[in-house]
Order: C-alpha cells, then sequence, then structure tokens
C-alpha cells in the first residue's frame, strides 16, 4: 500500500470522530452549578435533524426528566425545517434521550436522593449523530450567582492588565 492510499485510509476515522458544537447552555452555567456530565443520543424524526444541522437550536429553558425508566427530553425548542413538508415535526415535542440503563438507574438515584436536577447544557454532533451532555446540576443560589460574576470580572480585569503590559 502507498503512503497515499494509507493517508486516505485514515482520513474517514478522524472525520468519524470531530464533533460540531450546534448550541451551548450558557444560561445553564449561570443558574446551575454542574456537579457530572452525561453524554447521550436523542431519538430525532428526520427534519428535526436537518434544523439541528442548521443550528436553529434552543436549549434555554430545556430539562431532562427520567419517567419509567426512561430519559426524555422536555421543552427543547427545535425549529420547524424550512423545507419540510406535511410531515414535519413540533418544535418543542418531547424527545427521548438514548442512554444505556445503567446510567438512568444512576442518574435516577442522584436525582431522587441528592436534589440534583438533570439540565441539557450542549448539544454537538459527533460522527454525524447529534448528542447532547447532560449535566447532573444543584441550582445556585443568588449569592453563588453574584460571587461568579465578580470573579469572572476580576479575571477579564486582571487579563487587560496583563495584556496592556
Amino acid at each position: 500500500m502507498t503512503k497515499k492510499a494509507q493517508k486516505q485510509a485514515v482520513k474517514p476515522a478522524q472525520h468519524e470522530n470531530a464533533i460540531k458544537v450546534i448550541t451551548v447552555n450558557r444560561k445553564a452555567y449561570h443558574d446551575y452549578t454542574v456537579e457530572r456530565t452525561v453524554e447521550a443520543g436523542i431519538a430525532l424524526v428526520g427534519t428535526e435533524i436537518k434544523s439541528i444541522r442548521d443550528g436553529k437550536v434552543n436549549l434555554r429553558s430545556s430539562y431532562a426528566i427520567i419517567r419509567q425508566g426512561e430519559v426524555w427530553l422536555e421543552n427543547a425548542h427545535i425549529a420547524v425545517y424550512d423545507f419540510g413538508n406535511r410531515f414535519n415535526h413540533e418544535p418543542t415535542r418531547r424527545r427521548k434521550l438514548l442512554l444505556h440503563r445503567r446510567e438512568i438507574r444512576q442518574l435516577e438515584e442522584r436525582v431522587a436522593t441528592k436534589g440534583l436536577t438533570l439540565i441539557p447544557l450542549k448539544l454537538y454532533l459527533k460522527g454525524g449523530r447529534a448528542k447532547i451532555e447532560l449535566g447532573l446540576c444543584r441550582g445556585k443560589k443568588l449569592y453563588d450567582k453574584r460571587e461568579a460574576i465578580a470573579e469572572r470580572d476580576v479575571k477579564r480585569d486582571i487579563e487587560r492588565i496583563l495584556r496592556r503590559g
């Protein structure tokens, strides 16, 4: 096998693992403290994946809930696909998240006992498939939010001073 053929054989494998971030739920990082993250697949219909690839997704007020041993994504807005037909999807429909049974059981225990919430943090394409990063989160108090804002401002000021020389 020639060197050129070897390089061409390697390229598709690299492309499959490429991650393209579609949207990040920045409000979640402001309102919650993330204790752990989990990657989950999403069961979608054809027009939904096309809208996701166009970047027409909003996770701002969405959350995940565990119901009868299955994880569901609630209130995530995936815009109607512009070129869809009468079989287009409903924008805020409930979507099933794909996780292993063991992972679901662990999440269910943590949510039930420790008062945590499942919040979608990031939606991305990985190997051509839509994935969502769920965060096991605890709500921040108002003073925690103020502290986080103050820390961010201090870091920004320090960086600005260092850049000036």
